[in-house]
């Protein structure tokens, strides 16, 4: 008996029972959706998770700090780190730690975030401009991309309001300020903005800050007379704060692959090291289990559904009784019978799987859609665009046409197996 035979003989008992197998179809449907979606949950929030930490440069960049506060980075520590196997770049940055502000037009933020770094060495480790280029001249500097959203000033009507035009070619106005006795000098310094950098993946990591010349750390540490600005009362005179120490050491890796052995190469020589992919393992390992657990809930609603294909073949094979014993008759092997009634399972618990993996793409998409605008709506609350509520990644529906399948064929094996076993005479006779 042929395929195509066989085939058309499944399709034709089908459209005798419409109804029962559309039911079975539905079921098995719900079940295979059923599944999909509970598992996407835990796919998308991992997605938002991962995504969260490796964003940006962050998968290959490694945090490095020193043992001790007392023995910070110098320039010693940065060359023999550069020298390490398979490191990109090493970016050095001295933070400015006064007590004065930057402002613009009325608008002003206090010296948070403000650094000194190497430029040609963020180039390196990919630091990039939305808009301009890298200082040239002493007085010349580059924000952040959302550094101009921390410039506020407080209206009369005492509302603050913060700075909503582009930063480019604007000029800002660093005032520092040191104390001497009871008075305060302050010096003004204007600072062109000659580039703005790129827009971050993740708008709580990067983009606010302001990257100063080495030129302009000259002049406020001739003024202050204190290393990086620093105001003089902060200082203990038992342990002066030197001159040219770095605050925030990064180490690139070439690769992700690579990052694993700078690190311990980082700890032999005695430097505390960790990386976005230590955090990483950690949560691809966590979600592990829980993307199991709710693959495990959805089986149950398909074993469910399967209970419904059971009862259909079961009740197909007692109405097909009498086709049976003609295909007996006629010499029809066994298997060609057994397979008959396994291709019509495999069809209703494929539909099914069809069907299911659609309206959870639909859910998926609708839930993503829709979910951020009701909770804003109803729940005063925003969702960070870049949150999950669901994802489908291309493993998911095979998993789930794989668990589909083998619940269909389970389902449909014993009622298969109980068609061959009927006899040719009593099944003639309509006696069974």
């Amino acid at each position: 008996m042929r395929f195509k035979d066989r085939l058309a003989f499944v399709l034709s008992n089908m459209k005798k029972n419409r109804m029962r197998v559309f039911m079975t179809v539905l079921a098995s449907t719900m079940g295979c959706a059923f599944l999909i979606v509970l598992a996407s949950v835990g796919f998308g929030v991992q997605k938002t998770a991962v995504e969260d930490i490796t964003g940006g440069r962050l998968l290959t960049q490694i945090d490095t700090f020193t043992t001790s506060e007392e023995k910070p980075f110098i320039k010693k520590d940065i060359d023999m780190m550069k020298e390490i196997d398979h490191v990109k770049a090493v970016t050095s940055r001295q933070r400015i730690q006064n007590e004065g502000n930057v402002s613009l037009d009325g608008y002003s933020k206090d010296l948070f975030e403000v650094f000194v770094p190497d430029f040609k060495d963020e180039q390196k480790a990919g630091l990039e401009l939305s808009k301009g280029r890298f200082p040239q001249a002493a007085n010349e500097v580059v924000v952040g991309y959302h550094y101009g959203e921390n410039l506020s000033k407080v209206q009369k009507n005492k509302k603050e309001i913060t700075y909503k035009a582009s930063l480019y070619h604007k000029t800002l106005t660093l005032t520092i300020k040191q104390k001497e006795g009871k008075k305060t000098k302050k010096k003004t310094i204007a600072l062109k903005v000659v580039g703005v950098g790129e827009k971050p993946p993740k708008r709580v990591q990067e983009g606010q800050e302001l990257f100063l010349t080495k030129d302009v750390l000259q002049t406020i540490e001739a003024f202050t007379k204190t290393p990086k600005g620093m105001s003089k009362s902060d200082i203990d005179p038992k342990h002066p704060q030197p001159y040219n120490t770095y605050d925030d050491v990064k180490v690139y890796a070439d690769d992700a692959e690579n990052v694993e052995s700078i690190e311990k190469e980082l700890k032999k020589k005695e430097y505390v090291a960790s990386s976005r992919l230590d955090s990483l393992k950690e949560i691809n390992f966590v979600f592990l289990f829980i993307k199991i657990g709710l693959i495990v809930v959805g089986t149950v609603a398909v074993l469910i559904a399967s209970i419904g294909i059971f009862n259909t073949m079961t009740m197909a094979v007692t109405e097909r009784t009498q086709d049976i014993g003609i295909m007996k008759a006629i010499g029809a092997h066994p298997r060609s019978i057994k397979q008959i009634f396994l291709l019509e399972s495999v069809i209703i618990g494929g539909l099914g799987a069809v069907l299911g993996t659609i309206i959870s793409y639909l859910f998926s998409f609708a839930a993503n859609a829709l979910l951020p605008v009701i909770i804003s709506t109803f729940f005063q609350t925003k969702v960070p665009d870049d949150f999950y509520f669901s994802y489908i990644p291309l493993s998911l529906p095979l998993i789930s046409f794989a668990i589909c399948f083998g619940v269909t064929l389970l389902s449909g094996m014993r009622p298969a197996r109980r068609a061959t076993k009927i006899d040719v005479l009593r099944a003639l006779r309509r006696d069974v």
